[in-house]
């Protein structure tokens, strides 16, 4: 299926004519007691998906088949990925089938390095409205890095309108720096403050890798930001086991650090969380483990 082509920050006129219906009807007023709705609620995802390179002993071409295995089995509604190369997401998608479709930007400008690629199910989710900023004293200018970064970090939001629920939300995707803790903390500054811009009413859903600990850096406490998102991981009403999130190829630790999250704003419910150890003969399709929620807005 042809891939939509949003312009920046533009709502697209056939979102609108979808969701004009739900957007004008009356919201009725919830009750926390309100049983789950698992048919309604969100399959999300962040995963790292380690850059697609042919060199060392776990190359894109042995890992592809595993992710596609693991993305099928999964279906994800919204997927956040962090490393992906433009031919490398082309692939993912294109595994994923005709249904899903991306919205993304090189941290280099066009198809040029890594994205902060957001990845949906076409025939649950339409994008209304779109933009990517840079992490860095300068967010609109493309490749800038300004906080001691030698790597380009940037984040991608996206406005989707719920095709089956006529609920409109946010999403943010990022990947924060590996190696500076003062950049981490500007970019977690930075995101925060450009979530709080966004149209207040609307939920929102952070997806990504922030290169530390949950419940173990400043960073964590920032982008929970004094209530206004919360870790699905600790909301969720039922969870798998814990896993250290980035595994390097290396044997899985129980317990260890979720350096990948997924937030979500209070209002959100976690039904679920896991973290997912889908492997075969022993090949992991990336050196992070996928984090999953299913979440009802």
């Amino acid at each position: 299926m042809p891939r939509p082509s949003l312009s920046r920050r533009t709502a697209l006129h056939a979102a609108a004519a979808a969701v004009t219906a739900a957007r004008t009807a009356p919201v009725a007023a919830t009750s926390p007691a309100r049983p789950p709705d698992r048919r309604r609620a969100l399959r999300v995802m962040s995963f790292n998906l380690r850059f697609a390179s042919e060199t060392g002993p776990h190359p894109w071409s042995e890992r592809r088949p595993v992710m596609r295995r693991l993305l099928r089995r999964e279906r994800p509604h919204l997927l956040g990925t962090q490393e992906g190369l433009h031919g490398q997401l082309r692939d993912v998608v294109d595994d994923l089938g005709a249904r899903y479709a991306w919205i993304g930007l090189g941290r280099a400008g066009g198809s040029h390095d890594e994205f902060t690629a957001v990845l949906y199910d076409a025939h649950r989710l339409t994008p209304e409205e779109y933009d990517h900023f840079w992490l860095s004293a300068t967010p609109a200018l493309i490749g800038s890095a300004t906080w001691g970064n030698t790597v380009v970090r940037m984040a991608s939001w996206v406005r989707f309108a719920d095709r089956l629920t006529g609920r409109r939300f946010h999403v943010l995707n990022t990947h924060l720096d590996h190696a500076h803790q003062g950049s981490r903390e500007r970019g977690a500054e930075l995101i925060t403050s450009r979530l709080r811009a966004l149209e207040p009413s609307l939920p929102r859903i952070v997806t990504g890798d922030f290169n530390v600990a949950a419940h173990r850096n400043p960073v964590y406490d920032a982008m929970l930001d004094r209530g206004t998102l919360k870790d699905t991981w600790d909301d969720a009403a039922e969870r798998g086991r814990q896993y250290a999130t980035f595994h390097g190829y290396r044997p899985l630790v129980p317990d260890g650090d979720r350096v990948d999250w997924i937030l979500v704003s209070p209002s959100a419910r976690t039904l679920r969380a896991g973290i997912n150890t889908f492997s075969e003969d022993g090949r992991f399709p990336s050196d992070h483990l996928p984090v999953q929620a299913l979440v009802e807005l």
